[in-house]
């Protein structure tokens, strides 16, 4: 936001799970007098139950860029889904077509055997992209494993192919705190979150609780808490693990990344410097 102010600038959300209206609360969505301050893209505009993926982000955002800068010279993307922020400045790998039985097959397992067991798969047939995936979204795992079991080659192998030619020059700024201090910051964002109201805006999308949205750190907790696989209080520490995890694991594929410059969050003047460094370059 204190970038966007500075620079007169919009900003474009790159979270895949921000994009859906009715999940505020547990996605983070900027406030209303966040949004009366400064102009988002990509947040709040699909309902629940819709598919959304990178390629429909990167061709979307690609789009609206190349108007955006007939008339502007910053814009300020942002968020936590680096496939995301990804598929916007390198372009998307192009895999091969996966048969719709191997699909199948693979999701059966899912029901049957449950996600550990998605886990253990992917590990074994391509440990690379193991390290790098959000092992609590299953569909990211189904999507590897039958890459894998469709072609005999680790989804890992298809990756980072794609070249794209920018109309634009990025410049990768990663907001770094110290790990006990990020987690300690995270379990009282959770607290937040549940004072807030999420328990209830959970409970109102119980509909929805099989669809892609819904497979989000927050909602699949307290979903099982809904259909009483665990009490309220477990769900919430568990909120809270997974959390720290996919913190780590958001870590991990931002610092593999060598393109980004690290900043502490609270040195806003470095930041800027930084930028405007780049900006004369």
């Amino acid at each position: 936001m204190a970038v966007a102010i500075k620079y007169h600038c919009d900003i474009i959300s790159a979270d895949s799970r921000q994009i859906y209206r009715e999940m505020t609360i547990g996605t983070a969505k900027p406030s209303l007098s966040e949004l009366a301050l400064v102009k988002h893209h990509f947040v709040d505009f699909l309902p629940p139950d819709a598919h959304y993926n990178a390629g429909k982000f990167e061709k979307e955002v690609t789009d609206f860029l190349e108007d955006y800068f007939c008339h502007h010279d910053v814009c300020v993307m942002t968020g936590g889904t680096g496939l995301y922020i990804n598929a916007v400045i390198d372009g998307l790998d192009h895999f091969p077509e996966v048969p719709w039985e191997i699909q199948e097959k693979v999701k059966i397992m899912w029901k049957e055997q449950g996600i550990t067991f998605l886990q253990e798969q992917l590990k074994s047939f391509d440990p690379e992209y193991y390290c790098k995936v959000d092992l609590q979204n299953p569909h990211r795992l189904i999507r590897a494993i039958s890459v894998s079991l469709s072609t005999g080659q680790a989804y890992s192998s298809f990756l980072n192919k794609a070249k794209k030619t920018l109309p634009f020059e990025p410049v990768f700024i990663l907001l770094q705190r110290d790990r006990h201090e990020l987690y300690q910051r995270i379990d009282q964002r959770v607290d937040q979150m549940i004072d807030h109201g999420l328990v209830n805006e959970v409970r109102a999308l119980q509909a929805f609780r099989h669809c892609q949205s819904m497979q989000t750190v927050g909602y699949r907790e307290l979903s099982d808490h809904f259909e009483v696989l665990v009490t309220l209080e477990s769900a919430i520490d568990k909120i809270k693990q997974n959390s720290r995890r996919y913190a780590k694991r958001q870590l991990t594929w931002f610092n593999n990344d060598g393109r980004y410059t690290h900043f502490h969050p609270d040195h806003f003047k470095e930041i800027t410097d930084w930028i405007d460094k780049k900006l004369q370059t």
